[in-house]
């Protein structure tokens, strides 16, 4: 049989067709725009997620044997707030995970409900990313919007509304939501309260591997495919891409190098640390895990290469880098502010360190050792509960750059294993979608059949010596600079 899965990404939905045996027959990928209305808010349109959705599928099945797709799930970007009315019309653009407008209502659950309350009720606390804030910036700006409201859903939600007609979503997505009480994976009373709302306004809760239903008859026709076609949850995509990448069951641990950067560190216990630096969640396998999430990761080098250095070349760029863990330029990579460890939507990118002496080289290498040193922070938070990690996968497009997964190693002190397809959530998806359809028991298992380590980079004692003394350095430059944001 063959399995679909959909990575609901910030520029492009990524389409993925496998078969049971886990063999990628096929990948499209379809682009829609960003909005930037106003500084530092970020919207898209949901409708242009679907649109292209449904162009991907039919381009993705033109050559199979359609009659052998059995089911489509679901990796999706997280935090969004796509609202509907009673006509199932959307009401106002999709406000996106990276969007940055709800400073005084993240303040307001932070301080005056109070990041105690917020951890008892959801085991975490607000990040102006999460929906809740979002929904609260809505009640107060938009209040003829707000009283519109007859369903709430997250992105890739609105895909699965879409083509099953199933009001639906998953445990780990709605996770991020701040309105789920993580630990029961049961919609949080007390903050729907906060937020104003009802629970008839929210989607029933799925786990991320179960078929919510099947193909509506007219989306079936149109995509000649069969009415018989399962539509199974999905994840958000740190999980979709954990699952990808076999990062499932007790102390697994996957780095993803992609728009955002996550550390993400499965378990089959429910955990929460003590100043919520890491957002505690549900997980696609139907346990647990941790995530460290920055805004910028790849995105970062992106922006280095394309907006400041005008090439797209970032091979080239990155070939004349041969000084590891000697570079005296530092980088901070809050270009959208930062989430974890320091939940500052006001933090902003800068570089340090630059002399007469600095080259082009240097400040590339830069931009990729903040991200990795970024990503360290979560890595610390992790150790201090007592959790060792030893290892971790990685996935996503920065994953494809041998320098950066060697910084990663090193900066780390971690062995970075290498999987053979770094598809991601998409990859995650179709995995997810197999499990739902009953060709595997369960997400373990399928991860444990699929997921094949082909390279591991493993750190070297006198770089990790090197690198150890640059992070202590990079550490105290944020609460050095924090004041001036």
């Amino acid at each position: 049989m063959l399995y679909i899965g959909v990575d609901l990404g910030t520029s492009a939905v990524k389409l993925l067709l496998m078969d049971e045996k886990g063999e990628i027959r096929k990948i499209v990928s379809k682009e829609y725009p960003l909005y930037f209305p106003h500084p530092g808010w970020s919207e898209q349109n949901p409708e242009d997620w679907f649109l292209k959705t449904v162009e991907g599928i039919k381009e993705l099945t033109a050559e199979c044997e359609k009659s052998k797709v059995a089911g489509i799930s679901f990796g999706g970007q997280m935090h969004g707030l796509v609202a509907l009315d009673g006509e199932d019309r959307v009401i106002r653009p999709a406000i996106l995970w990276n969007d940055g407008r709800t400073g005084e209502e993240t303040d307001y659950l932070n301080e005056v409900i109070g990041k105690d309350k917020l951890s008892e009720h959801t085991a975490n606390i607000a990040f102006a990313g999460f929906t809740a804030p979002k929904i609260l910036w809505m009640k107060k700006h938009e209040p003829e919007n707000f009283a519109k409201i007859r369903k709430i859903m997250l992105p890739k939600d609105f895909l699965a509304y879409k083509l099953s007609g199933v009001f639906c979503t998953d445990v780990s997505d709605a996770s991020g939501m701040l309105l789920l009480d993580v630990k029961n994976r049961c919609w949080s009373k007390e903050m729907l309260d906060i937020c104003g709302i009802s629970e008839k306004q929210l989607p029933k809760l799925y786990e991320s591997f179960q078929a919510v239903g099947t193909l509506r008859p007219e989306i079936a026709e149109e995509l000649g495919l069969s009415g018989q076609v399962k539509v199974i949850a999905g994840a958000g995509d740190n999980a979709a891409a954990a699952v990808g990448t076999g990062t499932v069951g007790e102390g697994m641990c996957n780095i993803s190098l992609g728009t955002s950067g996550t550390v993400f560190i499965s378990s089959k216990s429910f955990g929460v640390d003590e100043n919520n630096a890491l957002h505690s969640f549900a997980h696609a396998d139907g346990n647990y895990h941790l995530m460290g999430c920055m805004l910028s990761a790849a995105s970062c080098n992106k922006w280095w290469n394309e907006d400041i250095l005008k090439t797209k070349d970032f091979a080239a760029e990155q070939a004349q880098i041969t000084r590891l863990g000697e570079n005296n330029v530092f980088y901070l990579p809050y270009l959208m502010g930062e989430r974890s460890p320091h939940n500052n939507p006001d933090a902003r990118a800068m570089f340090i360190g630059m002399s007469m002496d600095t080259t082009r080289e240097d400040m590339t290498q830069a931009v990729l050792e903040g991200v990795a040193f970024a990503l360290r922070d979560s890595l610390e938070v992790a150790k201090s509960l007592g959790i060792r990690i030893e290892r971790t996968k990685i996935c996503g497009g920065g994953a494809k750059s041998p320098l950066w997964k060697k910084m990663i190693a090193n900066i780390m002190n971690l062995k970075v294993d290498v999987i053979e397809s770094e598809e991601g959530p998409a990859l995650g998806g179709a995995m997810l979608a197999a499990v739902g359809c009953g060709e595997y028991p369960d997400v373990e298992t399928i991860a444990e059949k699929l997921v094949k380590v082909v390279d591991t980079v493993e750190p070297e004692d006198e770089l990790v010596a090197k690198y150890e003394e640059k992070y202590q350095k990079f550490k105290k430059i944020y609460p050095a600079v924090k004041e001036l944001y």
